[in-house]
């Protein structure tokens, strides 16, 4: 990423360009990317071509104002940190289901990042609700986070009982919980962005993918709640729990709700099936 597309990038979740890479830019960065960029999976439902390649992630993101899912969100995002002089590197994660299993190899991209103040964080953009500010990697304490309460801890014998269709786990492997429950499984083996295609693409195509299934967009409000449309049901979370669900009727106001809530210019609404 060259310094003009960095520049771009900043202005686009209204940051300046930091003068040092520490901790506490590395929070506002990302606290500021939940609030701005949505995570959305609207591509899948407009037979748009998703591509997991530097140039293209950010100008979708930063170009043509939208946002994406996990591999584009911190693909993209840690790109710019890398450019920023963060020490960046991606790790690979699969989800926990409702049921307590695993989830697909590289079902989920994360990223861990180093600053020059001496941190060492587990930093993601791209995962719906979850924590609004960096997790500290070494950590194994209680992180208190707007998002609720995080812990990260070894995968060792007490997830023993979770089933794990890919035959195995290895030793290194993190589970990043939230208020008591598991959330995914963290890799602390480097991976490339071109090793999380496989994964992009099932969540694209599957079936069984919950993104194929579904039509989401989300972000984090400013003052630390969250707005969602699924489908036409549009749903303001406030920062203390409180919901306010409404129904969207037509196609136009769903259009207005994504360009006037979410910032995202559509000609056409998405719609579950639609391949192109």
């Amino acid at each position: 990423m060259n310094s003009a597309q960095a520049d771009a990038y900043l202005h686009r979740i209204g940051a300046e360009h930091p003068a040092w890479p520490t901790s506490d830019v590395l929070r506002d960065l990302q606290s500021r990317h939940l609030r701005t960029v949505p995570f959305e999976n609207l591509s899948i439902h407009l037979g748009e071509e998703i591509v997991l390649d530097e140039e293209r992630l950010v100008d979708k993101l930063v170009g043509a104002r939208r946002g994406g899912f996990c591999y584009e969100l911190n693909g993209a995002f840690g790109a710019l940190l890398g450019s920023l002089g963060f020490d960046v590197t991606l790790l690979a994660a699969r989800v926990y289901g409702e049921d307590g299993g695993l989830g697909i190899p590289f079902d989920h991209l994360a990223l861990r990042v180093r600053t020059v103040d001496g941190g060492d964080w587990i930093t993601d953009v791209g995962f719906g609700a979850h924590s609004h500010w960096p997790l500290a990697f070494g950590d194994r304490g209680e992180q208190r986070d707007p998002g609720g309460v995080f812990r990260v801890v070894e995968s060792g014998p007490d997830a023993a009982g979770v089933r794990d269709a890919g035959g195995g786990r290895e030793s290194e492997d993190l589970d990043v919980v939230l208020d008591g429950r598991r959330r995914y499984r963290l890799e602390t083996r480097p991976r490339v962005l071109g090793d999380f295609v496989a994964g992009s693409w099932w969540h694209s195509t599957s079936p069984l993918s919950h993104f194929s299934r579904s039509l989401v967009c989300s972000r984090v409000t400013k003052d630390g709640g969250r707005i969602t449309l699924s489908g036409r049901t549009f749903t303001a979370t406030a920062a203390d729990g409180t919901k306010e669900v409404v129904e969207v009727a037509t196609d136009a106001e769903v259009l207005d709700v994504y360009r006037e809530r979410f910032g995202i210019e559509l000609d056409r609404v998405p719609e579950l099936g639609r391949t192109g």
